[in-house]
C-alpha cells in the first residue's frame, strides 16, 4: 500500500513522458509492445495505447487519481456516515427510526445501480463521483456506529457524565466517539479499496472522470476496445495494478483489524 502511495506521488518525476501533455506523444509510437516482446521499444517498459502514450507513465498518473477519489471519497463518506450513527445511536427514538428506515430503503438497493443512476442525473465529474461515493457509502458507518453507540451509552461512565450535567455533544464527541473509533478506522481502510472499485466501473462505463482526468478505470476502458485484438497490454496492465493497489489496501484493513481489536489477541 504504501509503495503504490510513493509511486503516486513521486511516480510522475521518473515516467518517461507525461501522458496528457500532446508535445510528449507521438502517434508514431501507438500500439507498440511490452519492451520484452517482438517489435517492443525499450523505452516503453509496458507498451504504449492508440495515441502513443506509455502505458506505465498513465498507469502512474491515473493512479493518482483514483486514489484521490478513494481516499477523499472516504473522508466525506466518514464525515457523514459517522455523524448519523453518532446521533442515531445516542438520541434514539424517532430520529435514530427515520435515519435507519433511510438506511434499510437504501440497503435494499444494489450499490452500484444507485452509484450508476446518481452518476447519470449528475454527470461526470470528480466532484460528483463524491458526491455520489458519499450518498451511497454512508449507510455501512452509520448502522455500524449505531450498533456500537447503543452498547457505549449503557455504561456507567455515560450515566456519570450525564449526571453532572455535561452536554450532549461534549459526550459524543469526548466519551462516546472514542470508544467507536477502532470500527471507523478499519472500515475506512476497506472502504477506500471498494470505492477505487466503483469509481473504476463507473468510468469504465463512460460515467466516471472526464477525458481531461484520466483515472485507472478510464485507461481499462480504452483498452478493452482493442483487447480482442491482441493488443492486450492496453488494459490488462492498468487491470492489474487496480487489483493490486485493492489487494494491498484490503491486506491493510485486516492487519488494522487484528491490531486494533483486543478480542482476537
Amino acid at each position: 500500500m504504501f509503495f503504490v502511495l510513493l509511486t503516486a506521488i513521486f511516480g510522475p518525476y521518473f515516467t518517461v513522458q507525461n501522458p496528457y501533455d500532446l508535445s510528449d506523444i507521438q502517434l508514431a509510437d501507438a500500439y507498440k509492445p511490452p519492451a520484452y516482446l517482438e517489435g517492443g521499444d525499450a523505452k516503453f517498459i509496458l507498451g504504449t495505447d492508440q495515441q502513443g502514450r506509455d502505458i506505465l507513465s498513465t498507469i502512474v498518473y491515473g493512479s493518482r487519481v483514483s486514489l484521490f477519489i478513494g481516499i477523499v471519497g472516504t473522508l466525506l463518506t466518514c464525515a457523514i456516515g459517522v455523524t448519523l450513527g453518532l446521533i442515531s445511536g445516542y438520541f434514539g427514538g424517532k430520529i435514530d427510526a427515520l435515519i435507519m428506515r433511510i438506511a434499510d430503503v437504501q440497503l435494499s438497493f444494489p450499490t452500484m445501480l444507485i452509484a450508476i443512476f446518481l452518476m447519470s442525473l449528475l454527470g461526470r465529474g470528480i466532484a460528483n463521483i463524491l458526491i455520489s461515493l458519499a450518498l451511497v457509502g454512508w449507510v455501512r458507518y452509520a448502522r455500524i456506529v449505531r450498533g456500537e453507540v447503543l452498547s457505549v451509552k449503557k455504561q456507567e461512565y455515560i450515566e456519570a457524565t450525564k449526571v453532572i450535567g455535561l452536554p450532549n455533544f461534549r459526550i459524543i464527541a469526548k466519551h462516546v466517539l472514542p470508544n467507536v473509533i477502532t470500527s471507523i478506522i478499519v472500515l475506512s481502510t476497506m472502504q477506500v479499496g471498494s470505492f477505487i472499485l466503483t469509481e473504476a466501473t463507473l468510468s469504465f462505463l463512460g460515467l466516471g472522470v472526464p477525458v481531461t482526468r484520466p483515472s485507472l478505470g478510464m485507461i481499462c476502458s480504452d483498452g478493452y476496445q482493442v483487447l480482442f485484438s491482441g493488443l492486450w497490454w492496453v488494459s490488462i496492465f492498468p487491470g492489474l495494478y487496480i487489483m493490486l493497489i485493492v489487494f494491498g489496501i484490503n491486506l491493510l484493513g485486516d492487519f488494522l483489524r487484528d491490531e486494533l481489536n483486543p478480542k482476537l489477541k
